[in-house]
């Protein structure tokens, strides 16, 4: 019986706007009437995922930075955490500058987490999107939550740091990523996340063994559950590790090819077309009748 739900958020949880659709948040009240722990699991920082925990009010903490914070969205709590040591930080913040992409840092891993950043090229359109859209989502607490720094490498022994980010065209940042792959793959966990259709990937590098599958692997250790009792959804690659762990992977309609030709993954309809609350009706609700 399922008895843990960890949902990714975006391409998952949220539509292709990035809105929270009502049949989700109604199909997740639900499973947790019926007694199921549903959590976020997601590549986001905790304070950028925080308001859908809070707004949805999860009876789990979240699963953030793609595994490596597990914390509470309401009280704050961190459940479980890993850190990057600084020397291996300052080396990844160093290969990035060498390959002429920036760093974003995410650090505080018992506040609400401040993101670190020195430099963002006048192209890079996402990052300063990205920069604009945490500035409006934080309001009052814009200058804890993103903070400007003059030298990134000479900042970060000062910081607890949980995740590093980098971003930018397909091309040059497969080249980075084979190089931080040879270089660091003992040290730390590496995470891309490709969009071929949009020229965009996005590389998380975290501490050693945290994922999204070791993140929901040790919530449901803490609740005495085991993979059986796990079903998780997800569309991407940075979700492989949940779904091979869960006893009930769901893969979403506008899923990566790749994982939507796994057989041993059930599949849904897409975000647009309520893939999530779809899934929990067959695989939760419909089995509790």
């Amino acid at each position: 019986m399922i008895k843990l739900l960890a949902l990714d958020l975006d391409g998952t949880l949220l539509d292709s706007r990035g809105l929270l659709p009502a049949g989700n948040r109604e199909a997740i009240k639900k499973a947790e009437d019926a007694g199921v722990l549903v959590t976020i699991a997601t590549g986001r920082r905790f304070r950028d995922a925080r308001h859908l925990g809070i707004e949805l009010e999860l009876n789990a903490p979240l699963i953030t930075h793609n595994g490596a914070l597990l914390k509470y969205a309401d009280s704050l709590e961190t459940v479980s955490v890993s850190l990057l040591d600084t020397e291996t930080t300052r080396e990844i913040v160093r290969v990035g500058k060498a390959f002429g992409v920036n760093a974003l840092v995410s650090a505080d891993p018992h506040g609400k987490g401040t993101m670190l950043y020195d430099r963002i090229p006048a192209d890079s359109i996402p990052l300063q999107r990205y920069l604009e859209w945490s500035q409006r989502q934080h309001g009052d607490d814009v200058n804890e939550a993103v903070m400007h720094v003059a030298d990134l490498y000479k900042a970060l022994p000062a910081h607890e740091v949980i995740h590093i980010s980098f971003s930018g065209q397909c091309e040059p940042m497969g080249r980075m990523l084979a190089f931080l792959s040879d270089e660091l793959a003992d040290s730390v966990s590496i995470l891309p996340t490709v969009y071929p259709h949009m020229d965009f990937t996005l590389i998380d590098i975290l501490p050693p063994g945290a994922t999204k599958g070791t993140g929901v692997e040790k919530l449901a250790k803490l609740n005495g559950l085991t993979a059986e009792n796990v079903m998780v959804i997800g569309d991407n690659f940075n979700d492989l590790d949940m779904l091979d762990f869960a006893g009930t992977p769901v893969v979403m309609g506008n899923a990566s090819p790749d994982l939507l030709e796994r057989p041993e993954f059930h599949k849904t309809v897409s975000n647009d077309e309520g893939g999530v609350a779809a899934a929990i009706q067959t695989f939760i609700l419909d089995q509790e009748k």
